[in-house]
């Protein structure tokens, strides 16, 4: 029983590792998740049968894709890869190259895509299931915004369409965001219209993930992938910083400051690497 106990309390510190240092109301939302939130996310991914897990992401600011969201998903299709599954990247041009060296597989989306391109690519490659880690969603104006409500229609392959299509065919869905605007924040739309400065995003997942940054819900996700499953799949703050640099130098921006630096939305890196310590020391409890 005390054993059950302490494994409950090391579970729900996870989820507020990646909810600190709120500052765009992650933190108001909370109350309208269940408490073991990332948990319970995980324990369905882990219920699925082997096969293709598709995982999105590239978020437009600026002309090019910001830092929150590759780093992220990169972190979680290789521990599903060591799991077992077969990730393969959706994304569009915002993201070439940032993959594909990391060993993964892409599928690459146009700008222009329509429902009968996503239809044709849920057939060719059948997934288990989908992941969306920080990729916009269209909101209830029917348009696809930024923090500030700047339409960014014209730079987003429409991959929200996906997540739909796969609801209609019974796949399960994830979704990590950080703001309201990203998909899977549907899930909570009325409560972002009514407690946080945003249109909200409408699309909804099966299991939903908020954190501070999206890129530490992805952590957090890894973090209860390795403690769930007893296989090593967390991977080094150092591992982690250097592939930041790579997308960096390919040209990702911080989406905060929209300048070329190996940061993520404005919070310094030792900020980053206190939660990635943070996550690493909640394994060894």
């Amino acid at each position: 029983m005390c054993a059950k106990r302490q494994r409950k309390e090391v579970i729900h510190m996870i989820e507020d590792i990646i909810l600190r240092h709120s500052q765009r109301g992650m933190d108001v939302l909370r109350p309208y998740m269940p408490k073991a939130f990332c948990e319970e996310a995980v324990e369905a991914l882990l219920n699925l049968p082997h096969g293709v897990i598709f995982l999105t992401t590239g978020f437009y600011v600026a002309g090019y894709a910001e830092t929150d969201g590759p780093l992220g998903t990169e972190v979680l299709a290789q521990a599903l890869k060591k799991l077992g599954y077969q990730p393969v990247i959706v994304t569009d041009a915002l993201c070439k190259d940032y993959f594909e060296p990391m060993g993964l597989e892409v599928e690459y989306v146009p700008f222009d895509a329509d429902a009968s391109f996503y239809q044709d690519l849920l057939l060719k490659r059948d997934p288990v299931g989908l992941i969306s880690i920080e990729r916009c969603g269209i909101n209830s104006k029917n348009d696809y915004a930024n923090m500030r409500g700047v339409s960014i229609r014209e730079n987003t392959a429409t991959i929200d369409q996906l997540f739909s299509l796969a609801h209609k065919k019974g796949l399960p869905t994830w979704g990590v965001g950080d703001g309201g605007n990203e998909i899977g924040m549907g899930n909570l739309k009325d409560v972002i219209s009514k407690k946080l400065s945003l249109v909200p995003c409408v699309n909804k997942v099966d299991h939903l993930v908020i954190a501070t940054v999206s890129n530490w819900g992805a952590f957090g996700m890894t973090a209860y992938l390795e403690k769930l499953t007893g296989v090593h799949v967390f991977p080094s703050y150092e591992n982690m910083h250097k592939y930041l640099e790579q997308t960096v130098a390919i040209g990702s921006i911080d989406g905060v400051n929209k300048v070329h630096v190996c940061t993520v939305d404005g919070y310094p890196a030792e900020v980053e690497e206190e939660i990635v310590n943070a996550l690493q020391d909640s394994l060894s409890n």
